[in-house]
């Protein structure tokens, strides 16, 4: 399974960006998926998860109702649509899979798969 995420760039405080994850060598459906981030000298983190079938979701605080995860399975993509942004969303963005279909949790460990992270710069 390889995961290609594309969509990242410089926006503005107050702007809107939606990245994208494109799933291939793998069918969609089976895989529940997430996106983190890693802001410079910091951590990488949980932004947000959607189960295989995109009725579980879970959202991290930090973001909950500014972006939204979005999935569809025919066309092996997933998405986030960011609103809103922040100076402090500023950070790589990273797909990420997992072969629990269910999972919506933050835990890395269970994501056996990753893309290779896009950049989203927020200016002010």
């Amino acid at each position: 399974v390889q995961l290609q995420a594309s969509g990242g760039g410089l926006v503005q405080v107050g702007g809107s960006l939606r990245l994208s994850c494109a799933l291939s060598g793998g069918t969609l459906s089976s895989y529940a998926m997430a996106w983190f981030r890693q802001a410079p000298g910091k951590e990488r983190e949980f932004v947000a998860a959607l189960g295989w079938s995109g009725t579980m979701k879970n959202i991290a605080d930090s973001v909950k109702g500014r972006f939204a995860i979005s999935r569809d399975n025919a066309k092996n993509m997933v998405w986030l649509q960011m609103n809103s942004l922040k100076t402090e969303d500023t950070a790589v963005y990273y797909c990420t899979a997992t072969e629990h279909p269910y999972y919506t949790g933050a835990s890395e460990a269970m994501y056996a798969y990753w893309g290779q992270g896009t950049l989203v710069t927020v200016s002010s």
